[in-house]
């Protein structure tokens, strides 16, 4: 193998660059040709590409974003944007393909690979970490902080107004960041997709509070929840309760900002993990962490397979809101 790709796509995750870094300076290590695919799949259809050296990876392990940028592209899901996108990867001798995403990256670089005969290896970056074969996905614990510290600074002012406040964090298909805020920043209910939204049982909660004396109450609502999102679920508690309420949706500050020193130690291993796997002739396949080691997981079950919720944490909730 002389020359390999990496391209980063569907939402940005802090720690992105921390793993591209990784990826370019391993990849010179072994004497291979880097190329940075600009742009996501939209880049590669538009043959946008960058020649990547030492310089391209100095002063970015601590930038959010991606410096290759990323977008989402409709094209490539087509038979015209497929093949374009393999007349590309021929035409450049790009014998390898590291792609920075969650499922709907790998399910675009699975078929390129089958039918391009090209190396693919993916590495998983999104904040909602909902892709099986890793435990934790690059952005995750960076998007977790941040929630957490503007939820930490809402309950100062939810003490101050003693109103309940609905806070909406990111997670249209999975719970896993509102869960882990949940328990971190004390709420008082987390309301998420994998689990039944009663909306008796938050007024219930509510009340209860009240009546104990309590300040505040925090609730944690994923935007994916099956009532329909935060704006509804905190009418429906003022339907029942008639008390204030404030509702706060933090939306994309969580995509943004340094990568927490987690991110950046996972990006790092894994971006090396995956110029590795290229060299040993591992194609088809996701790198990710389980348990502290490094595990090589097929394309396929990224998405075929569901990644479970941490049960513990689930069973923690009520017992730690009391």
């Amino acid at each position: 193998m002389r020359r390999i790709a990496v391209l980063t796509s569907g939402g940005d995750a802090p720690g992105m660059n921390a793993c591209l870094r990784a990826v370019i300076r391993s990849a010179i290590h072994h004497h291979l040709e880097v190329t940075g695919i600009m742009q996501g799949y939209r880049g590669l259809l538009d043959a946008d590409l960058r020649s990547l050296n030492l310089r391209s990876a100095a002063n970015i392990i601590q930038r959010g974003g991606t410096i290759l940028g990323t977008a989402r592209c409709e094209e490539m899901k087509t038979e015209a944007g497929m093949e374009k996108a393999i007349e590309v990867l021929h035409k450049e001798g790009i014998e390898g393909l590291i792609t920075l995403g969650g499922d709907g990256t790998f399910r675009g670089a699975r078929e390129l690979s089958d039918r391009s005969g090209v190396k693919v290896v993916g590495i998983p970056a999104t904040i909602d970490n909902d892709v099986y074969g890793t435990d934790f996905s690059i952005g995750f614990d960076t998007a977790v902080n941040t929630a957490l510290e503007s939820i930490d600074r809402i309950r100062d002012t939810a003490e101050s107004l003693q109103r309940p406040f609905f806070i909406e964090v990111m997670g249209k298909n999975r719970g896993f960041i509102a869960l882990e805020v949940g328990v971190s920043g004390g709420a008082e209910s987390v309301l998420i997709p994998e689990t039944k939204t009663m909306i008796e049982k938050v007024c219930r909660r509510i009340n209860q509070d009240i009546k104990r004396g309590k300040k505040s109450s925090i609730i944690v609502v994923a935007e994916g929840d099956e009532v329909g999102g935060v704006f509804r679920i905190a009418q429906q508690v003022w339907e029942r309760l008639g008390i204030e309420y404030r509702i706060c949706v933090l939306g994309h500050v969580q995509r943004g900002g340094s990568p927490t020193a987690r991110d950046r130690i996972l990006g790092s291993k894994l971006g090396v993990a995956a110029v590795e796997a290229l060299i040993s002739d591992q194609t088809g396949c996701m790198v990710g962490e389980v348990k502290g080691e490094i595990a090589y997981t097929p394309l396929e079950d990224t998405w075929r397979k569901v990644k479970p919720l941490d049960d513990y944490l689930l069973r923690l909730l009520p017992l730690l809101a009391t």
